[in-house]
């Protein structure tokens, strides 16, 4: 196979795994949580993530024995990336701040009751 259709293959797998892990990351770890973290480390754990894999399949592509100690590293390297996701995804789950904290309702929200001549609150 010519190498520049590998390497369309890698770049389409690259985009494909990148929508994919922050598809399921928000999916798993809830968006609220995600939405408190900073970009810069959504962007470093998912492009990092998305690296792994793709050098994972590079390497067994490229050798004889589709499990060799390059995509063993890639999977062991790939599954600390999605801990380390998992971990900061708890951080901002812990420390996310509690906007009802007194236990009243909210103040901004009136209950009107409809009354003859007119409403009330």
């Amino acid at each position: 196979m010519p190498p520049y259709f590998l390497r369309l293959a890698y770049v389409s797998e690259f985009l494909l795994a990148l929508l994919a892990i922050f598809e399921l990351w928000s999916q798993v770890g809830g968006q609220g949580h995600l939405d408190l973290m900073p970009w810069y480390t959504k962007l470093a754990f998912g492009v990092g993530l998305a690296l792994v894999t793709v050098a994972g399949t590079a390497a067994s592509v490229g050798h004889s024995d589709p499990w060799n100690a390059k995509t063993i590293a890639c999977l062991i390297l790939g599954l600390m990336l999605a801990i380390g996701m998992a971990a900061a995804t708890y951080y901002y789950h812990l420390h996310e701040e509690d906007d009802d904290r007194d236990g009243s309702s909210d103040p901004g929200v009136a209950l009107v009751m409809p009354v003859s001549g007119g409403f009330r609150e």
